[in-house]
Parts: structure tokens; C-alpha cells; sequence
């Protein structure tokens, strides 16, 4: 099942040794006082970040990385906050996965010093995986499929009410869910919706949610193979990224993009390895430049839609969150390890 298979995943150990970026970009190491496993990132400003892991771990800075502060949510010391997404520099929400009620979202309105319980999943044979806010009032989170249906939350008031989605979704494949290792299944642009599943699926709506439709794409999928990332350039353009994560240094057909808003996917080559997120660069006009993903052995650049990448020499990652609108890219992996660079 997905969730074991995510679980394992977790016994991989990043490197943790600053290298140099594309175009003479560097990562920049930040100290986070933490040791947690970090899966979830999300940068909302060039100096807000919050970060989420292991033993119920949630940090946040608001001096660039400077300095960090850790939230006390109390009860969570067990759970793992594999995603984390801020809204603003003042509000976030975090999801912790695992079978029945360890999979819960929290939600903070006041930088991190107090925190809400809004949802704790009562039904024992689902698990979920991530979730993304298109605003700070509507939100998705993800399950792996239950009784063969897919399973997908929503929520149109900030999270005070999540429900499940029960019309227009396809059928789900045998075991379908998604890989809990970076808090980037899901896309939002607009009324645009795409999930990247474990079976190498692109489960998409146009219209906010109320149809949907599956695509299958070439990356290969297996027991601890498929879709890990999914990101968008625009609402055509975009980029699934993963792989296996028991083969880390394998890169066969790990990556495919779309510029026809995922009806259709190309493979494209050259990563140097299993890579968990993926995002985009912001040019100097504002619209996506470039394309950057992270995995547990490294990371890669690529500058022109994904046909060619550069490995960037340094540590590997478990997840990634770009500054809306800029060439700045924080990282995070292994025991509390952040990073950042400016392209």
C-alpha cells in the first residue's frame, strides 16, 4: 500500500553538504535548531518560511532563516507533518499522515502560537497524502483511494468544514493514492486542479472541482515507483517529477511534461536520479524561467522546459517551496537540514 511504501520511504537518508546551484547560484545553509525528518515547505515571502516533519515538528522564520521558532501543538509529538501550506505569513495549515485518525490538518491564524484542530479522519482504511489552497478559504487534501473510489476533501470556508468529494471523480486503479514524501501532489492555478497519483496518473478538474478526469502518464509505476510532484508553470505548462525511491540514483523515464494542461504528457530525460518536488523559477519578467528538482541524492536545473538538465552539485532534499514570483528556492531534507538559493 501506498502509505507502508511512503513510511519506508522514510528511512532514506539525505546528504546534507552545501554545493553549488545553476549559473553560479549557491545553496545557502540555515540553522533550524531542529533534527526532525522535514517534509513539508512552504515559503510565502522572502522572509517567511514555514517547515513541517517528524515528532510533530512545525517551524518558521521571519527573518529569511535567520533565526526559527518552534510551534507547540499539543498531543502531536507522535505524528508526521509531511505537508505544510501558508496562506500568508500569518495563517497556514499543516496535514500529518497515517492511518485513521493520525492523518489530521491543523491550522494556525497567528504566525504559529496557537493552533486549531480542523479535521481527524474517521475512517480507518484512509490515509492522506497532501494538500494545496488555491486561496485562504478553499483547500483539497488527498486520501489513498478507499474501497476502489478515490478520496478527496474540500473545504470553501478556511478549513472550518472539510467534505468529501462524491460526484464526477473516475474510478480509482488498484492501491491508487499518492506518495506522502514532499507535500507536492497537488496543483491549483485558478479553477485548475491536478494531483499526481502513485500510479502515475494526473487526476484533473477544470472547473473547481466539479468534473474530473484521469490521465495516465509515461513515467513507469510500480510498488515503490510513480508520480511523487506535480507543478505548474501556468495553466497549460507543467511538470510531473518521481521515480523509485528504493533506486535513488535511477532516472529512467522519471519526468514529463505537459503544455496542454495534462491532457497529454512527453517524457523528458536527463535527471540525475529518484526526485520527490519540483517547482518552477520565476524569470526576470515575472513568468517561469526555469525548472528545479530535489531528491534524496541531489538535485537538478533545467532552463529550458525540461529537455536538458544540470545536476547541481550538494545535498539532496526530500522537498522544495519557491518564493511566489522569484528566483528564490528553499529546500529541506534530512535531520532539520534547510537550504536556500537565489538563481
Amino acid at each position: 500500500m501506498t502509505r507502508r511504501l511512503a513510511a519506508a520511504a522514510g528511512l532514506l537518508v539525505a546528504l546534507a553538504v552545501p554545493g553549488l546551484l545553476h549559473s553560479q547560484s549557491s545553496w545557502t545553509p540555515v540553522s533550524t535548531g531542529v533534527t526532525a525528518r522535514l517534509r513539508g515547505l512552504s515559503a510565502v515571502s522572502p522572509r517567511v518560511v514555514w517547515a513541517s516533519g517528524t515528532g510533530g515538528t512545525v517551524i518558521r522564520t521571519e527573518d529569511g532563516g535567520a533565526t526559527w521558532t518552534r510551534s507547540t501543538i499539543p498531543e502531536t509529538d507522535k505524528l508526521d507533518f509531511r505537508d505544510i501550506d501558508a496562506v500568508n505569513e500569518r495563517t497556514a495549515y499543516v496535514l500529518s499522515i497515517g492511518d485513521g485518525d493520525a492523518s489530521r490538518i491543523y491550522k494556525t491564524t497567528d504566525a504559529g502560537r496557537t493552533w486549531a484542530l480542523q479535521f481527524r479522519n474517521a475512517d480507518k482504511q484512509a490515509f492522506y497524502d497532501a494538500m494545496a489552497f488555491r486561496d485562504s478559504r478553499h483547500g483539497l487534501a488527498f486520501s489513498d483511494s478507499v474501497d476502489g473510489r478515490l478520496v478527496i476533501l474540500e473545504t470553501d470556508d478556511g478549513g472550518a468544514h472539510w467534505s468529501r468529494i462524491s460526484e464526477g471523480l473516475p474510478p480509482a486503479l488498484e492501491n491508487e493514492g499518492a506518495f506522502a514524501a514532499s507535500g507536492t501532489n497537488i496543483a491549483i492555478d485558478g479553477d485548475r486542479i491536478w494531483i499526481a497519483t502513485s500510479r502515475s496518473r494526473v487526476i484533473m478538474s477544470a472547473d473547481n472541482g466539479r468534473r474530473w478526469s484521469a490521465v495516465s502518464t509515461p513515467v513507469p509505476a510500480g510498488p515503490s515507483a510513480g508520480l511523487f510532484s506535480i507543478a505548474f508553470a501556468s495553466r497549460d505548462r507543467g511538470i510531473v517529477v518521481g521515480g523509485d525511491y528504493k533506486a535513488e540514483a535511477a532516472a529512467a523515464d522519471n519526468a514529463a511534461v505537459t503544455s496542454d494542461g495534462g491532457r497529454t504528457w512527453t517524457v523528458v530525460k536527463g535527471l540525475g536520479g529518484f526526485r520527490s518536488a519540483v517547482g518552477y523559477v520565476a524569470g526576470r519578467s515575472g513568468a517561469a524561467a526555469g525548472m528545479i528538482a530535489v531528491g534524496p541524492n541531489g538535485s537538478d536545473y533545467s532552463s529550458d522546459g525540461g529537455r536538458t538538465w544540470s545536476p547541481l552539485n550538494g545535498p539532496g532534499f526530500h522537498t522544495l517551496s519557491v518564493v511566489p514570483g522569484t528566483r528564490t528556492v528553499w529546500a529541506a531534507g534530512e535531520k532539520g537540514s534547510i537550504s536556500k538559493a537565489t538563481f
